[in-house]
């Protein structure tokens, strides 16, 4: 992306917090976590750190989709977050907005993705080396040419639901990595972590949290 990096200044979205999670809405545009060099060191956990100091890393979010993340708060709600992200425990549904009219209510893409080299960090399909990746979709409704679906991933490879989408012939839009022409022009990607369910740390019970979507 060759635009200067110039995340949104605001508050923290806190959603939830208790002794063993940190649950945030994040915004749009800014990074999860540093990337390299002075000029990206702000990142949403340098921010929560700044409030909540024991916050550590459980799972990421692309630096231009909004939503729903965790964080935890103990190095052993760290351990049993991961390992639940990792063994496809939790649940993530995302609500995003694609180019054109999809014509079919429901599916299911099912197709490997590895990184794409020498233009990473972009990845792309790879049925020989590529790792497993699933994602169920569910058309919500049209709008003016596009439309508005919930994506639910089943595994959690990097830009999964942005390839997904692209490799179906319907890119997210606003997407400056995979969509091209008048389905990149738009102020945003419309991509946003509606909700997420996990085991609490603390006693295993089922929570959801959730973040309204702002487009």
């Amino acid at each position: 992306m060759s635009d200067a990096y110039d995340p949104p200044q605001e508050a923290l979205r806190v959603l939830h917090h208790d002794h063993h999670l940190l649950v945030l809405d994040k915004p749009p545009g800014l990074l999860t976590v540093p990337g390299k060099g002075p000029d990206l060191a702000d990142c949403l956990i340098a921010r929560a750190q700044a409030v909540f100091p024991e916050a550590l890393l459980v799972h990421r979010l692309d630096r231009d989709t909004s939503g729903v993340i965790v964080f935890a708060l103990t190095k052993a709600a760290q351990r049993d977050l991961s390992l639940q992200f990792e063994t496809r425990k939790t649940r993530k549904i995302y609500v995003a907005r694609l180019w054109g009219e999809v014509a079919h209510k429901t599916g299911t893409v099912d197709l490997p993705l590895i990184v794409d080299w020498p233009n990473r960090p972009l990845q792309h399909v790879d049925h020989d080396r590529g790792k497993p990746a699933v994602t169920d979709w569910r058309v919500l409704k049209h709008e003016d040419g596009t439309t508005r679906v919930r994506l639910m991933p089943q595994t959690g490879r990097s830009h999964q639901l942005r390839v997904h989408m692209k490799e179906i012939g319907h890119p997210i839009l606003g997407d400056p990595f995979y969509a091209d022409g008048p389905a990149r022009d738009f102020p945003r990607l419309m991509l946003h972590a509606e909700s997420l369910r996990l085991n609490h740390p603390d006693g295993g019970h089922g929570a959801t949290f959730k973040a309204t979507c702002p487009f």
